[in-house]
């Protein structure tokens, strides 16, 4: 028999050599550790896009960390405005107006060497013009795939992207070690900015690639109404207006009541009614207003596509069949050429 005394020693022995529980650290945050995103910031005429705040606040999501990249000329002033975007922890730059216009032919090399230079995990642009006419170029140069126009997030390699004219969803997991997204802007807000925040500002390389693509010129619409892209309102007209006429007599005076911004679908774009800029669908531009007015339209899935993400969708449409009505949470069937005006007088009374 032991001795009260030698148990307990043996007890304060046991406990003394009892190998304490090693610290387990879960997969996730140890992967997040390990990712670096590279959000690219587009800039028009010194003023961040904000489409590529929509971008970061995706990155965001992705985990670890996240530098902005921007390039062009007098670029300081909007690295110094993304510097105080909520999520970025540093931004680079390249000043050179060589960039100014954002051709793929050279921007590509560029990016390419600032990727390969941080080791970024990630890339991610907005889903617009600028985005897709440049992220395929750098997803051949860097021999991976691209994942476009996503609207959610599951992990760090499973994105969600629609297909089909949004009729179906597509779960697409990536095992390329550089994932390049392209991120719909209506999918995901845009990160706030706060004055007192200052993300540190640095030099990027810049390899002085030559393009063999010119900027000639453009030709922009300019309008005093909000943008459609980003509008809160927007007054959409279809077919249905019969003529350029009828569209500028009914959908102008409702937009002006609303303080709204023009849009319009193809079927009225090919016909004349609208300039081409003003599409919303699947072919044009992807909006999520709050509210979203339509007349004159069917409901076409390639329209739909563009705006069914809006917060409130009122339609009008002679038509009790039309599939507007099937997405639209306020409905008005009726003759759009008496309805429309008189809703305007109401509202202008209002």
């Amino acid at each position: 028999m032991f001795s009260v005394a030698r148990q307990g020693a043996l007890r304060q022995a046991r406990t003394f050599l009892r190998p304490s529980k090693p610290t387990v650290t879960s997969p996730a945050s140890a992967l997040a550790r390990l990712l670096s995103t590279l959000a690219l910031l587009e800039q028009r005429e010194g003023k961040l896009n904000p489409s590529s705040l929509s971008a970061v606040t995706a990155a965001q999501k992705l985990g670890g960390s996240i530098t902005g990249f921007v390039a062009g000329s007098g670029v300081k002033a909007v690295a110094e405005q993304a510097a105080k975007v909520e999520g970025l922890e540093k931004v680079i730059v390249v000043e050179n107006g060589a960039y100014d216009k954002g051709l793929p032919e050279n921007y590509a090399p560029l990016l390419v060497e600032n990727i390969k230079k941080g080791g970024f995990t990630h890339v991610i642009a907005g889903h617009s013009a600028f985005g897709k006419n440049l992220l395929p170029r750098v997803a051949a140069l860097l021999d991976v795939q691209q994942i476009s126009d996503i609207t959610s997030i599951e992990s760090e390699d499973t994105f969600i992207r629609p297909i089909y004219a949004g009729n179906a969803v597509l779960t697409v997991q990536s095992t390329d070690p550089i994932k390049l997204i392209t991120a719909r802007g209506t999918a995901f807000p845009a990160a706030p900015v706060s004055e007192g925040k200052t993300a540190e500002i640095t030099e990027g390389t810049d390899p002085n690639a030559p393009s063999p693509t010119e900027w000639v010129s453009e030709d922009l619409v300019q309008s005093a109404r909000p943008d459609l892209s980003t509008a809160s309102r927007v007054v959409s007209g279809g077919r249905g207006l019969k003529s350029k006429e009828e569209f500028d007599r009914i959908i102008t005076p409702l937009a002006d009541a609303l303080g709204a911004a023009i849009g319009a679908s193809r079927a009225a774009i090919d016909s004349g009614f609208a300039d081409n800029s003003l599409q919303v669908g699947q072919t044009g531009k992807n909006v999520a207003p709050e509210l979203y007015l339509c007349a004159g339209i069917s409901g076409a899935i390639q329209h739909l596509a563009g705006m069914k993400d809006s917060k409130v969708i009122a339609a009008i449409n002679k038509d009790p069949d039309a599939p507007i009505f099937q997405v639209a949470d306020v409905g008005l069937v009726g003759d759009l050429f008496e309805k429309v005006p008189e809703l305007t007088e109401k509202l202008k009374q209002g």
